[in-house]
Order: structure tokens, then sequence, then C-alpha cells
């Protein structure tokens, strides 16, 4: 037994109880201090102040392991209360479309319309980041700012860090704090278009695709995918020399759905025209989006459930290859291979089977080793 190591009760043992208690005493102290700020930090995003809004995502985003604790009782404090008030009735706006499209304007003269009819409104705008450096510009506050000053609404640009389709493994947490702030529409604006529809349409209620006329032959290798996805597609500029272009690109499109299965089997996918310059468009697009959620008030909450399951997975996937690329055994290992892949010498394939091979080998010895300190 373990007094017995320590001689009993004697001098030692009572050195390293002291020790302990006083740890522990520590911990419980620092766990207070968490939660005592988090109460209060969380009383303010309720109550609308715009600086604790952004101090809570910042804390969402961090990869700071002492604050991602943090970060996990926050949001375990929202989901708390939030299943005390049942599922919420915000509306999730995915927004995806390739450079050029006018996602930002868009933005800018579609969130000004929701303020003026009494609704709040976050913008969670990702952008890339470089592939040399890892930074981003974040520069969509400076694309839109009449709604930067708009104070119904609240734009937070963050980097994509070179996640899927630029969004972040974050942006599904950060869509539930700008809820608890008692935000009506949440707008998530994607880097660009391809694998991105996959990724944020697993988060958003409805899915919109914004597509500049006259695209031609470079938006054909996209054009399957965006249809498969999108709720809505929006052909952008529908105003001066581009509106005949415009409503060409309009009319392909709608062909192109002939031949495609919708998203939703309650919803046939519509495509619109807008100006930005003339605000042609707007109206008829946000009475589509209430024509879209009466269509599909049976499936919402199933929906939303599916997509917490699928983003579950997707936090366990990060989770263990940050564990593989933690842990020093697996990370020699798991380095060679990668060189042989890099040369040739190994399948991609192989290589992913042989690291979940390490994994799983590790876990048994580490389990055989604890088994035997037991006994």
């Amino acid at each position: 037994m373990w007094w017995s190591i320590f001689g009993g009760c004697g001098p030692h043992w009572r050195i390293i109880s002291s020790i302990v208690s006083q740890k522990f005493m520590r911990r419980e102290d620092v766990k207070g201090q968490n939660e005592g700020r988090l109460k209060r930090l969380l009383g303010r995003v309720q109550g609308g102040d715009r600086g604790s809004l952004a101090e809570a995502i910042t804390l969402v985003e961090t990869t700071h392991a002492g604050k991602k604790l943090m970060a996990k009782e926050m949001l375990e404090a929202i989901l708390i209360e939030n299943s005390k008030k049942g599922e919420t009735k915000s509306l999730r706006i995915g927004l995806s479309g390739p450079p050029g499209a006018g996602k930002s304007t868009f933005i800018e003269i579609f969130g000004k319309s929701l303020t003026k009819m009494g609704k709040k409104v976050a913008v969670l705008a990702v952008d890339p980041s470089s592939a040399t450096t890892g930074g981003s510009l974040l520069g969509d506050k400076t694309r839109m700012p009449e709604l930067t000053r708009d104070m119904n609404a609240y734009i937070r640009p963050s980097p994509a860090r070179g996640h899927l389709g630029g969004v972040t493994r974050s942006t599904n947490e950060v869509i539930l704090v700008c809820e608890y702030a008692g935000y009506d529409v949440i707008i998530v604006e994607t880097v660009g278009v391809g694998q991105s529809e996959y990724a944020v349409s697993n988060m958003v209620d409805i899915f919109v695709v914004l597509i500049p006329p006259g695209g031609g032959d470079e938006l054909q290798g996209v054009k399957r995918g965006i249809v498969e996805r999108a709720d809505i597609l929006l052909v952008t500029k529908c105003d001066g020399d581009l509106k005949n272009a415009a409503h060409r690109t309009q009319y392909e499109y709608q062909s192109s759905l002939k031949f495609m299965r919708p998203s939703n089997p309650n919803w046939k996918t519509k495509v619109l025209g807008v100006s930005a310059k003339t605000s042609e468009g707007f109206d008829e697009f946000w009475q589509e989006i209430l024509n879209y959620q009466k269509a599909t008030e049976e499936t919402f909450a199933s929906k939303r459930a599916h997509q917490r399951v699928i983003w579950t997975w997707t936090h366990v996937q990060d989770g263990l290859q940050q564990f593989i690329m933690e842990d020093l055994d697996l990370k020699s290992k798991t380095d060679q291979l990668i060189h042989q892949v890099e040369g040739g010498l190994v399948n991609p394939g192989t290589a992913a089977d042989k690291i979940i091979s390490f994994f799983t080998s590790h876990l048994v010895n580490n389990s055989n080793s604890n088994s035997d300190k037991i006994n």
C-alpha cells in the first residue's frame, strides 16, 4: 500500500499528502475562478456587449490548451442554457461562390435589409490563409463599411488556417455563441467553391451559392457540385452591360437542374438573379428563404441533429491526428512513413493503414503497461 511505501503515517507521507492537497486546492481554485469569469463573460454576451462576444469567440478559436478547456466549459454552459429553451429558431445561411462573385457586396446589402426588418445579423467571414506564412488579410470589414457600423450586425473575420473549404474547425461552435448572444440570422461566408460546399452545408440551414455572369468554361468543372449542394443559386451583377450575360447564366443553371437530384426532397433548387447596384432581386431572394423554411420545417430538427453528429466525427478525426503528432514515439514512426510516401516508396492508403496500426498498438501497449503497474 502507498502508506507502507512511504513509512506509514510518518513525516514523508505527511509532506507528500500536503503537496497533493495543495495542488488539488489550487486546481479547485483555478476551476472556481474560471467558472466565475465564464459566468460574467456569458452574462455580458447575452446582454449584447460586442466586446464580450468577440472575447468569447476568440476563446472558442484558440489553440492554447488551457483556454481550450475554458472554451469547452463555456460551450457546455451555453448548451445547458439552450436545452432549457429548446431548439433555437435562428436562421443559419451558408454563402459561397468563386472570387469576383461579389459575396461581400451582396452580404452588406442583404444584411442591411435584414437589420431594417429588426433582425440581428452575425456574419462569420472566413478568409483564406497564406500557405507560406499562415497569415490572413481579414479584410471583410473594409468591404462592408455600412454593415460594420450597424449596431444590429456583427462581422467576425476568421483565418481559414488550411481547413477544408475555408470552414474552420471552430466555425460551428462560433455559430452557437452568436445565437446565444441573440443573433437571429447567422451568415457563414466561405473562401470559394469546390469542397467547401460539403463543409459549410453541414452546419447551416440553407446553402446559397453566388455565381458571376458569363462564368464560361472555368465554372463547368464545379457546376455539378454546386447544383447538388445548393438550395438557392444566385446569379449576381444582373445590371448594365452584364444583364444579358446574367440572364444567360441563369438559364444555363436552370437547365442543369433538370438533371440533378435536389439536396432536399421537399425543395426544388431555385435560380435567381440579383443586383447589388440596383437592389433588384433581394426581396425575391428573402421570400424564397422564407418559402424554404416553410417547406423544410418538418426536417429542421433532424437536419441539425445530423449535422451535430457529422461535426462530432470531424472533431474526432482532428483530435486523433493531433494526438499522433504530439506523441513522440508515434510522431517518429509517422514521420518516417511520410518520408517514404514523399519518395514514392509507400502508397498513401497503405501508409494510412500503418499509421492506424501504430496508433492501436500504442494504445494496447499503454493499457498493458498500466495493468502491470496496478498489479
